[in-house]
């Protein structure tokens, strides 16, 4: 069993997103950036894969240590944090096209012109047959 394969069960039974996983390293003052860490993820005959090495598991076990236990000084019960992070709803991903904070509603629109088709002296095509590039047959 790799490093990438302990790093995702944890991962997975601990039910962790990858900002979590970034600021339970940022405890032991490890940084890594969320791309880094999807590398770390990704199945192993994908071109963006990486090893996980023993400094990444292991710093990333001793922050889950404090994270769960906290410190000597300030203490946690580690079933709490584990309960609270269950009953935590979870953020909800706004998505920048539904968002129109920038464009004002309707209603502030100054009323204007109709649209009016405008008369032109080009006389109108009349009735047009496309043969969208097929050849005729005769």
């Amino acid at each position: 069993m790799t490093n990438n394969d302990i790093f995702k069960k944890l991962r997975v039974a601990l039910q962790l997103r990858d900002d979590e996983i970034v600021d339970i390293l940022q405890l032991v003052d490890f940084r890594i950036s969320k791309a880094e860490l999807g590398a770390f993820f990704r199945a192993e005959d994908h071109p963006n894969y990486i090893e996980c090495g023993d400094q990444i598991l292991r710093n990333f076990l001793n922050g889950l240590v404090i994270h769960l236990r906290g410190t000597k000084e300030n203490p946690k019960n580690p079933k709490e944090v584990l309960a609270k992070k269950k009953t935590e709803p979870k953020e909800k991903i706004v998505d920048k096209k539904d968002s129109k904070t920038d464009k004002k509603p309707f209603s502030d629109k100054k009323p204007g012109k109709k649209f009016a088709p405008k008369k032109s002296d080009k006389p109108s095509l009349g009735k047009i047959k496309f043969n969208n590039g097929k050849k005729k047959k005769d």
